[in-house]
């Protein structure tokens, strides 16, 4: 690589069960990429997995940083994982072990985070100041933006959005609470409406129904989506209604943070276009002040599955 070539980073998204790294070039282009499972039990296995994956890419970019995100909390000066749900990983240093092995700086960030700064730099958020951004998957994560840093709250934990209470003593969350956000707008909400249809036997959830042989156990918001994409009336409406819950969440949302765009990722969010064209119809709809002040833009985002390790890597770069 020329002494003048723009300097490279090394991207990790640490998931449940994979490892997936690159060699992010600046514009946030993945040059190679690699992959591993995760030994998601043992801490020192992922690990050296990491230092493994880190290795293979830094052959031919020795002075690269390491940009690791994970899903969990990290402490704000990113040297160690407080707590991963996923991973075994409690108040873990993890930044000195993998500089220590490495010899290369190494910075730490959740994967919300990481995905959010991948689509705030190269994607769907790219020239605008301040973005909020959400992952629609089992639940609802998200990451802030604004005037170009990433906002993280004072103990490091902002962007749960998913457990704003939008109705009180409504359906219990994991959380502990009830009425939680993610309770009526993400993939177990889904999940859970279809499979109260399929119990019912509703004649109206036909498709639906034959789907899963009459099972309710079978129904998952992946498939809801699904058969809603393929015409189905019946998940199609509950995919409607799932819409006009979001569209409230981030009118509550923007209540708060005013952003320019609200970026919406993660695999629902991939998934169904109607969902946010649903949603940003309800957000217009139940924005406090309506008619008096801008709408953010609600876009889908872009980088898809590749936004946690570019992140991961820019930042890694950007912040050094």
């Amino acid at each position: 690589m020329s002494e003048h070539a723009p300097e490279p980073a090394i991207g990790i998204d640490i998931g449940g069960t994979k490892i997936a790294a690159g060699l992010i070039d600046h514009d946030g282009r993945i040059v190679r990429e690699v992959r591993r499972e995760t030994p998601r039990h043992d801490a020192v296995a992922v690990e050296a997995a990491v230092v493994d994956v880190v290795r293979e890419l830094g052959a031919d970019a020795p002075d690269a940083p390491v940009g690791v995100g994970a899903a969990g909390w990290m402490n704000l000066d990113g040297s160690e994982v407080l707590f991963s749900p996923h991973l075994a990983w409690r108040n873990e240093p993890l930044q000195a072990r993998l500089e220590e092995a490495l010899s290369r700086p190494v910075m730490l960030t959740n994967d919300a985070d990481a995905a959010a700064w991948a689509e705030y730099r190269f994607g769907a958020a790219r020239g605008e100041s301040h973005v909020v951004c959400l992952t629609l998957g089992t639940g609802i994560g998200g990451a802030i933006v604004m005037g170009g840093e990433l906002r993280r709250g004072r103990f490091g934990v902002a962007g749960e959005f998913g457990h704003q209470s939008i109705v009180p003593g409504g359906h219990r969350c994991a959380c502990g609470n009830r009425g939680c956000w993610e309770q009526y707008a993400s993939g177990n909400a889904l999940g859970r409406e279809g499979r109260g249809l399929v119990a019912a036997k509703s004649p109206v959830a036909h498709a639906l129904r034959a789907a899963v042989d009459d099972d309710p156990a079978l129904v998952t918001g992946a498939l809801v989506t699904r058969l809603a994409a393929e015409g189905d009336p019946a998940c199609a409406d509950l995919i409607v209604e799932m819409g006009e819950w979001l569209g409230l969440g981030l009118a509550n949302l923007a209540a708060v943070l005013d952003p320019g765009v609200f970026v919406i990722g993660g695999g629902l969010g991939s998934a169904s276009p109607e969902l946010i064209e649903t949603a940003e119809a309800s957000y217009r709809k139940s924005l406090s002040g309506r008619g008096y002040r801008p709408f953010a833009r609600v876009a889908r985002a872009q980088l898809g599955a590749a936004a946690g390790l570019v992140g991961a890597g820019d930042l890694a770069r950007t912040h050094r």
